[in-house]
């Protein structure tokens, strides 16, 4: 089991459900690849989870951000981005 962070766990969920994903959240290594790793996620995924994300949490990622890559890189990036650019 990995050491997510409840937001973690919580975007981990939300990116599972979103993508219809055989996997439970607590089986995501919150630094693994999220593009092209275990999880096989491609662009499009990549897509769907920044719409997604975008209407959750309201934070737009734009498509042509020089850092989307970085940001994309794992789940724990991904959350750290989400959790310093979310309006509360």
């Amino acid at each position: 089991m990995n050491n997510l962070t409840p937001q973690e766990m919580e975007l981990s969920s939300l990116i599972i459900k979103t993508l219809n994903l055989s996997t439970e959240p607590h089986n995501i290594d919150p630094e693994s690849p999220l593009y092209g790793g275990e999880l096989g996620l491609d662009s499009i995924d990549i897509l769907e989870i920044s719409m997604v994300v975008s209407k959750k949490y309201g934070v737009t990622i734009a498509n042509d951000s020089e850092n989307k890559m970085e940001i994309f890189s794992c789940l724990r990036n991904l959350s750290t981005y989400i959790e310093s650019h979310q309006v509360i």
